[in-house]
């Protein structure tokens, strides 16, 4: 497949993004439906997820490239205006092929119109970049990259730090992985990685974590296939840490993961502990993909599918260890998933604030006495996070947060708080709490 189809189907895959109407949460499934070659598709993600990541500036200087906007049934020509700016400014690619393949890609999307308006606002701005991007980045917002309501609610959260985080979110976060505990050790995977071209360090704070210095594809990996090693953030890999005093020196301990997809968390549980483990899901598709990452790594456990804020499912016996890997806004991984900034909306964080007190007390109904709950989301927002659980501390009597302290992150109300940091781990937050006994 060409470059220009590559960049056609790059528009088509943004357009709904733009519109507020989709997601890069399925991207390979789409290039691959597409029929975007295999050595296309790293070019193919590189503009779709970069796009995303510098989209409030582009469409700052998209708005000032155009005499007036595209229809909403244009959005995929809007799209390829972005990935043309997109390109100039942050691509290797040479200038002529970022104007003449963009624009040429409106032919392959059939609005071969479109061609010569591209061509035009391109050639516009490579004539008068310094002066456009000057006038654009006025606006703290657009020059930080980041929609103004999620600027401001950073701002009051963590005014020392507020910048830094956004400066960090529009950077892509480097490749982690986890070493399989059952399969082998850290420094034996990074001898190999060393005997492979791929040099990696160890994680400061995760004891199975390992760090690439380049990104790279997994099936480089070595051992990948065969479940020595998975994918993921050092923040993400603490969860294991802080449950394993509930969990160690004691085989069947019944555990519960309760929000379990992809399932990097239910793995690392599993690598460490021998627990009777049930993961549990709502999404169908998404509890898939437990089972498949469960699979790849020779492990087992109870995977269900049901809604974790009702009790239906429940058989009543209880669990002696929960983690509740709260569905969130998102906001301390936009890194990685940087149509967040696009698609996050004030209101959301109201329904999921919510949903996480929900959450929190049903499965607290299902924690056995002296037992250990792991909240945990992937947010830097404090009311999803420190005000959750002082308000979930004070109506629940029973309850006691035991987070410990420690050389990661900062102390959050009854937690601790992980910023995002460049080239190390997520925004992260994590409270433990207890259960009185009988």
């Amino acid at each position: 497949m060409s470059r220009v189809d590559v960049r056609a189907v790059a528009a088509r895959v943004l357009a709904p993004v733009l519109a507020g109407q989709g997601s890069l949460a399925g991207l390979d499934a789409a290039l691959a439906e597409a029929g975007v070659v295999e050595c296309d598709r790293g070019f193919a993600k590189a503009l779709c997820f970069g796009v995303c990541r510098t989209l409030p500036r582009l469409e700052a200087l998209a708005g000032e490239l155009l005499r007036q906007p595209f229809k909403p049934r244009d959005a995929d020509v809007q799209a390829l205006l972005l990935l043309g700016l997109y390109q100039l400014l942050h691509m290797r690619v040479p200038p002529h092929a970022a104007v003449g393949e963009t624009a040429g890609a409106a032919r392959a999307l059939r609005k071969e119109w479109a061609t010569r308006v591209l061509n035009g606002c391109l050639r516009r701005f490579q004539r008068e970049a310094t002066t456009l991007q000057a006038r654009v980045d006025r606006d703290p917002g657009v020059a930080l990259m980041h929609p103004p309501w999620l600027l401001k609610r950073l701002r009051h959260a963590w005014p020392d730090d507020w910048r830094a985080i956004a400066e960090a979110n529009n950077r892509p976060g480097p490749l982690t992985l986890r070493v399989n505990a059952r399969r082998t050790t850290r420094d034996a995977y990074l001898a190999r990685l060393v005997e492979a071209g791929l040099p990696a360090s160890p994680c400061p704070h995760a004891g199975s974590g390992i760090t690439l210095a380049e990104p790279c594809d997994v099936a480089a990996l070595p051992g990948f296939a065969e479940g020595e090693v998975s994918v993921q953030d050092e923040a993400a890999q603490l969860a294991e840490g802080l449950l394993a005093p509930a969990l160690e020196g004691g085989n069947g301990r019944r555990v519960l993961d309760a929000c379990a997809a992809p399932g990097g968390k239910t793995a690392h549980l599993l690598e460490a502990f021998d627990a009777e483990l049930t993961a549990l899901d709502v999404d169908a598709e998404r509890l898939a993909r437990v089972r498949a990452t469960l699979e790849r790594l020779g492990l087992s456990a109870r995977l269900e599918r049901a809604d974790a804020s009702a009790l239906a499912w429940w058989d009543g016996t209880p669990y002696d260890a929960i983690l509740l890997d709260a569905p969130c806004s998102g906001t301390g991984v936009i890194r990685r998933h940087p149509d967040i900034k696009h698609l996050r909306r004030p209101a959301d964080l109201r329904e999921l604030a919510t949903l996480q007190a929900r959450l929190l007390d049903t499965l607290w109904q299902t924690l056995a006495p002296g037992g250990t709950l792991l909240y945990a989301t992937c947010s830097v927002l404090p009311e999803e996070n420190a005000d959750q659980i002082d308000a979930f501390l004070a109506r629940t009597p029973d309850a006691q947060a035991t987070t410990p302290e420690a050389a990661w992150g900062r102390v959050a109300g009854a937690g601790r708080q992980l910023l995002p940091q460049d080239d190390g781990h997520d925004g992260f937050f994590y409270a433990r709490l207890e259960k009185a006994g009988n």
